[in-house]
């Protein structure tokens, strides 16, 4: 079943690039809101050009008190160099076994022949842990509506 507003935003903890220490969805509990973006695959064109336009404006979403996290089943050791390749600076988690997305309902079954890979997906969850917004792309090729992702935000700021 489909996240919905006002429903809580399931627990994780996931390996991230940055370093060796686990990243819960818990460490931003009563601090941050949190931008949650779940994409298929590192290096891909659509997932590139959807993350260096976060990298871009990481400042704005800063500003409205927003955490960037984003996760895809790739391993973190790719999550690592595509990181550094593009200069994200915002920590990227591994759902390597495929233990969070399917919680988000944000994994395919089949994307082009590769099965369980992560949707694109966007959820705002503020700082009690409730989800404010959510959406679950149709498309691996659509973009997550971020004009009202940054709306929503500034409601919660």
């Amino acid at each position: 079943m489909p996240l919905a507003v006002g429903d809580r935003a399931p627990e994780f903890t996931l390996k991230g690039h940055q370093s060796s220490d686990p990243v819960s969805l818990s460490d931003f509990r009563d601090k941050e809101n949190v931008l949650l973006l779940f994409f298929p695959l590192a290096f891909s064109s659509v997932c590139t050009s959807e993350l260096c336009s976060l990298r871009d404006h990481h400042t704005d979403y800063r500003k409205l008190d927003a955490r960037i996290l984003g996760i895809s089943v790739d391993s973190p050791f790719t999550l690592a160099a595509w990181a550094q390749a593009e200069g994200f600076p915002f920590d990227l988690l591994s759902d390597f076994n495929r233990e969070v997305s399917p919680r988000y309902d944000s994994l395919y079954d089949d994307l082009m022949g590769l099965r369980g890979v992560s949707k694109r997906s966007a959820f705002v969850i503020d700082k009690d842990g409730i989800v404010r917004y959510a959406e679950v792309c149709p498309s691996a090729g659509q973009l997550p509506d971020f004009e009202a992702i940054r709306n929503t935000l500034k409601t919660l700021a």
